[in-house]
């Protein structure tokens, strides 16, 4: 692994450790690869409660009860959908803290919207905060730059 990944998974585990607090995640287009990073090194049992990857439309509306209002407005890529996909699984896990992805690492253009265009929203004790992200890279760099762009988020939020 990467010495910096490796370096934003130890400051996410020393500050859910320290503070006592519980993370779930929701991805979408980084198909569980947060969950992948916070369980890699030992002790995230001790604040990691749930990851849920949820691919399809179908599944984010069974899974998370995801309105079909923020779909068919905003789309599956959207700003929305992110912030309804952190605060449902904070919501159905009780974690004090959850993360979540959506966008669009192509092949192809979806729902309009550009490839490398992702959402990352942190849910934290009823606030939701939200990141736009334009990545240029190919599928698997994007991928792996929104997980870590998750986490870096996700510790900016905490400290904050």
């Amino acid at each position: 692994m990467d010495k910096e990944v490796l370096k934003i998974i130890q400051k996410v585990h020393g500050i859910f450790k320290e503070k006592g607090l519980k993370l779930s995640v929701a991805e979408s287009c980084t198909g569980g690869l947060i969950s992948h990073y916070l369980t890699d090194i030992p002790g995230a049992s001790i604040f990691f409660e749930a990851g849920v990857v949820t691919y399809s439309v179908e599944s984010k509306m069974k899974i998370f009860g995801l309105s079909s209002e923020t779909i068919s407005s905003h789309g599956v890529v959207s700003e929305e959908t992110a912030k309804e996909m952190a605060e449902r699984i904070r919501l159905l896990t009780k974690t004090d803290c959850a993360v979540s992805t959506t966008g669009n690492l192509g092949p192809d253009v979806l729902e309009g919207k550009d490839i490398g265009l992702v959402y990352i929203a942190v849910s934290v004790f009823g606030k939701t905060f939200v990141k736009e992200l334009r990545l240029k890279g190919e599928r698997e760099e994007n991928k792996e730059k929104a997980a870590i762009s998750a986490l870096e988020f996700l510790i900016e939020v905490i400290e904050s």
